[in-house]
């Protein structure tokens, strides 16, 4: 089966009224795509092994290539972003496991193992901390500290996956990622570069540094008619100039910056907030930029608190260096599939596993150049091209010999 015919298949779980996907970390469309991925394991005669940290890994083993390592890992991940296009993640698992149907239906047999996964909570939408599957698999996030984190209805990490039948206590470290010699991961172009330049696949050389972080701006709630003007105390009005500031200092200096998402308290049409909370997420061409750009996000921040008579506290909730995917392997890839290469804004899980294994991304060309929402989007022959790119590159990396 194809990667068309496999996402048609899943295009109705966890679709929204509006046309984009919610599926979030451990919610019932993502056990719902989750059963779907261990039932397209067993009909292509995977062995599917779950970690204690949800990661699914389907294993293409046997005929006396036994568990050794050295195994080609690909794939990606199921869940999304809240109202998310139907393309982040399910475009890489589906081409993943097209590229193995295909293969296995040719009656090629490769000399060492191949894997394909569905990491587990990529976007972070529910817990707020992305790739947590990933970075709990290769230790780059120790396992209490992704346990504790709270989903925005107050539910831990721990509580979420033990009602799923999970032992929290497994979570950590997993054993499957030392079988693993190389990862190639498939993905939507997340921005617009390869339309332009009229190639249906590219390959990425680096992952720009970024974080998410949290600002507490805490005033003084009072009521909105009968409080004069001049004394107020309004965190809106500090978090409204950190936003216009985020802006503005983005764009002076070429990078990233948004506040997608706030929380008011307490949220009354007829009362000033005492206490507004949002989340920024900020990227850079390089960590120093990166820095320089949050360092000087904060001082804004805090002037307008200080001139608002209002407090704020900043906390970094999760950052992630600059990655630089491996050049033998981008060279090896690039060259074998006749694709450009391009750099991406955009985390991953395969920015993730850089630190400790050789890793690789493709791109699929995504004609609007719109990710993150319902339209985001590829061609049917586009996605095929993918699959195809991604089929020689399995056969070529896996089929050497051990």
């Amino acid at each position: 089966m194809g990667a068309n015919e496999l996402l048609a298949e899943i295009e109705a779980i966890g679709r929204t009224a509006a046309g984009g996907y919610t599926r979030t970390a451990w919610d019932a469309p993502t056990m719902e795509l989750r059963d779907w991925f261990a039932g397209q394991a067993s009909a292509l005669g995977l062995e599917l092994d779950e970690d204690g940290n949800g990661n699914q890994i389907a294993w293409w083993t046997g005929r006396g290539w036994g568990d050794g390592d050295d195994a080609l890992l690909i794939g990606s991940h199921l869940d999304s972003v809240y109202s998310g296009g139907p393309l982040d993640g399910p475009l890489g698992v589906a081409s993943a496991l097209a590229a193995v149907a295909e293969l296995k239906a040719s009656g090629w047999q490769p000399p060492r193992p191949i894997a394909v996964a569905n990491f587990t909570d990529e976007e972070g939408a529910r817990f707020g901390v992305a790739c947590i599957g990933s970075r709990l698999a290769s230790g780059a996030m120790a396992a209490d500290a992704a346990l504790a984190l709270r989903d925005q209805d107050g539910n831990s990490l721990a509580e979420v996956m033990a009602a799923r039948g999970r032992d929290p206590r497994a979570a950590g470290p997993a054993a499957w990622l030392h079988r693993i010699g190389r990862f190639v991961e498939l993905h939507v172009e997340q921005g617009r570069w390869l339309a332009p330049n009229e190639a249906a696949v590219g390959v990425a050389t680096a992952i720009w540094p970024h974080g998410r972080y949290r600002l507490d701006f805490c005033g003084q709630g009072n009521h909105a008619g009968a409080t004069a003007m001049a004394d107020r105390h309004d965190p809106m009005l500090t978090y409204a100039a950190t936003v216009l500031a985020a802006r503005e200092l983005a764009v002076g200096g070429g990078q990233r910056a948004t506040m997608g998402r706030v929380q008011v308290d307490p949220g009354s049409t007829n009362s000033i907030p005492s206490r507004v909370t949002a989340w920024l997420d900020a990227r850079a061409e390089t960590e120093p930029a990166l820095d320089a750009l949050v360092s000087a996000l904060i001082a804004r921040a805090e002037q307008a608190a200080s001139g608002d008579g209002v407090s704020m506290e900043f906390t970094a909730e999760s950052t992630t260096p600059a990655v630089s995917f491996d050049a033998g392997l981008r060279d090896r890839i690039a060259a074998l599939i006749d694709a450009p290469v391009l750099a991406t804004g955009a985390g991953h899980d395969a920015g993730i596993l850089a630190a400790v294994l050789p890793t690789a991304m493709l791109f699929v060309r995504n004609p609007t150049g719109i990710s993150h929402a319902p339209e985001e989007s590829s061609t049917p022959s586009d996605i095929d091209a993918g699959v195809a790119a991604l089929t020689a590159v399995v056969k070529d990396l896996a089929g050497e010999a051990r």
